[in-house]
């Protein structure tokens, strides 16, 4: 892969901010948020695509540049098929929606994931979205869609091996780090999970290694830009070491920076 590389945070020493740079979300609850209003489970999924408005409006203000979601894994083909068929219709609908809105803002939009399942028509969409949008740097969107943390490691490594026949010494962490599907953003470097659940669920496996992790009862529906400050506040209040001591952090005068232009 080309283009600019970013630190490793478990070979270097990212810069830290008040603000993260990097933003990833596992955006749950959607269905239990309509089963409490006596509503379809999809009626939640709609309700989602508000909700990440308001979050990626809420990000921008805040001086977040990189905002990955969580919208499909590769483990949600196991869901009820018709609630799967009302998931990539939501999307399609969406993309087709929104897409104009997020050019005319600035935003670089992505899909990460394995597109091979997809429908050809959502697929075309999502390439078309991608090229409209590929001069933008306001601000990057991207969402993980047929993803799975363990999938892009793998693919990962059969690109190397695919381009690297029968080199016996291996590879390094930079150059496995350049094939994964995040090798255009920095590490995230919050992220935060909503609906109560406490794991990752096979979501940025690599990238989330040194990421402060935030997690929320708030159903995704009700997450927004007031709740995205309260993930930030806490985020602030963490101690990024790594690796390192309290006392060598104190000694270097380590100090969160002000926000990226």
């Amino acid at each position: 892969m080309s283009g600019k590389r970013f630190k490793s945070s478990t070979r270097d020493i990212p810069e830290v901010a008040s603000v993260p740079r990097h933003v990833a979300v596992i955006m749950d609850g959607n269905g239990r948020w309509a089963r409490k209003r006596f509503m379809p489970r999809v009626a939640g999924h709609s309700r989602g695509v508000e909700a990440l408005r308001a979050v990626i409006r809420r990000c921008i203000e805040r001086g977040v540049e990189y905002l990955t979601v969580f919208a499909f894994s590769s483990e949600n083909w196991r869901r009820p098929a018709d609630e799967v068929s009302f998931l990539m219709q939501l999307f399609l609908k969406s993309l087709q929606k929104e897409v104009a809105r997020l050019h005319e803002n600035g935003i670089r939009f992505r899909v990460i994931g394995d597109l091979s399942r997809f429908d050809p028509q959502l697929v075309g969409v999502i390439r078309e979205a991608e090229a409209l949008t590929a001069a933008n740097t306001r601000f990057h969107l991207s969402v993980a869609a047929n993803y799975g943390g363990r999938w892009d490691i793998l693919q990962a490594v059969s690109r190397l091996m695919a381009r690297h026949p029968g080199r016996g010494e291996g590879f390094s962490e930079e150059e496995l780090a350049g094939e994964l599907s995040m090798h255009f953003a920095p590490e995230p470097d919050l992220f935060i999970r909503t609906g109560g659940e406490k794991r990752i669920s096979n979501f940025l496996l690599w990238q989330l290694a040194y990421a402060e992790l935030y997690f929320t009862d708030t159903l995704w529906p009700d997450f927004d830009g007031t709740a995205l400050d309260l993930a930030i506040e806490s985020y602030n209040g963490r101690e990024r070491r790594f690796g390192r001591t309290s006392e060598q952090l104190a000694a270097a005068g380590d100090k969160p920076q002000a926000p990226h232009a």
